[in-house]
């Protein structure tokens, strides 16, 4: 629940006990299939603000 609210691997894995962060992801990374969505969606969005920036200073 908590890696599909966005909140940081290592911080899941803190409270859970694990040893590694690895160990957290090996076992809970499946429960958000939305993951590479998402990070090309920010990818996306990142690249579209930094075309933006480079068009009004040009």
């Amino acid at each position: 629940m908590l890696l599909a609210e966005g909140t940081h691997p290592k911080i899941v894995a803190e409270r859970l006990g694990h040893s590694t962060v690895a160990l957290t992801l090996d076992l809970y990374s499946h429960v958000t299939p939305n993951m590479q969505e998402t990070a090309a969606a920010t990818v996306d969005a990142a690249l579209v603000r930094i075309a933006a920036t480079s068009d009004s200073r040009a």
